[in-house]
């Protein structure tokens, strides 16, 4: 697979909304051997701003001009999920690596595509799901992988928010339940980090069924989902996923079940892990995140565009993603 020419990756960032602003566009600038080359907005007053105070050169209304700039070799695509698979394929067959925001697309389907488009064009394409390189993330995998829980046996993931859960930023058109944009509603916009992250600690998923359902009528995208699923290592996983609750029950926790023991973390609203085993060991760390989220996952994007290093998420990886958000919700 190509890597870029040169000893910089310089982006080019297409949507650069809320996002970008702290979570990973500052990252990219301030990763060694990194800079944002150019933005690009629809809005040119927003895009302007955006460059004015992240200190970027350039900055286009046209995505096709970014692309094509020959000063960009990396392109970063920070829009909702309805564009994902039309502008990735155009930044493979420009000739450059692209870093895609979550979900990777609306559809498993679309997913393959940008997969294969960029298997073509010998590109590497990589998916924002930033937590395969977080530090609590990372700890949980080093105490599955050492044993201090026994076989993992179970997974459970309960996701139960009221109505406007406070781990999304509103609005006031709130693309991330609007199916026709974003392929679901909340359970695709977070439950995609956590089958993820599962994937990445565990392996694939092997099977999935569930039940989806809009309870409220709020928005046009389901707002409960229930789901079992299983992995090629025997061990088997249930899942809530509710947004019609009231405040009183708002919980958001994974558990992971050993023959000697749990772990419990949360994937959104904490960065504390905790574990208990039959020996008598309980302990809890609270992790500090980096101030900018994404940035331990961008340093591994940019150390493959250089040849010095791997990135652990991948589009052939974050497809499988996809694919059983598909299988869960139908």
């Amino acid at each position: 697979m190509k890597r870029i020419s040169g000893d910089t990756v310089k982006w080019g960032v297409i949507g650069a909304g809320d996002v970008c602003e702290v979570k990973s566009a500052p990252a990219m600038y301030k990763i060694e051997h990194s800079k944002i080359t150019a933005v690009m907005r629809r809005n040119g007053e927003k895009a302007a701003d955006f460059a004015k105070r992240h200190n970027i050169e350039k900055w286009y209304t046209d995505a096709d001009q970014l692309i094509n700039d020959p000063e960009v070799n990396a392109v970063y695509i920070a829009t909702p999920p309805i564009s994902h698979t039309e502008l990735a394929e155009k930044v493979a067959k420009a000739g450059k690596p692209a870093y895609v925001e979550k979900p990777m697309a609306k559809t498993y389907a679309e997913c393959q595509s940008m997969v294969e488009t960029f298997k073509k064009y010998d590109q590497p394409l990589y998916i924002a799901y930033y937590r395969r390189a977080l530090p609590n993330f990372l700890k949980v995998k080093e105490l599955i992988e050492s044993g201090v829980i026994g076989d993992v046996r179970m997974v459970n993931i309960e996701m139960i928010k009221p109505v406007k859960p406070n781990v999304i930023t509103h609005l006031e058109n709130n693309w991330r339940v609007d199916p026709e944009v974003a392929g679901g509603g909340y359970f695709y916009d977070l439950a995609s980090h956590q089958f993820d992250y599962l994937d990445f600690l565990l392996g694939p998923v092997s099977g999935a069924k569930g039940y989806s359902l809009n309870q409220t009528g709020n928005y046009a995208a389901d707002d409960m989902t229930v789901a079992s699923f299983s992995f090629p290592n025997k061990v088997v996983g249930t899942g809530v996923w509710c947004y019609t609750a009231g405040e009183t029950v708002s919980k958001e926790q994974t558990t992971i079940i050993g023959s000697k023991g749990h772990i419990v973390y949360g994937t959104f609203e904490n960065s504390i892990v905790s574990w208990e085993t039959d020996s008598g060991v309980k302990e809890s760390i609270d992790f500090k995140m980096p101030q900018h989220i994404q940035e331990p996952l961008i340093r591994q994007v940019v150390d493959e565009l250089l040849g010095r290093g791997k990135c652990v998420s991948t589009g052939v990886s974050a497809a499988r993603t996809n694919q059983v958000l598909e299988m869960i919700s139908g």
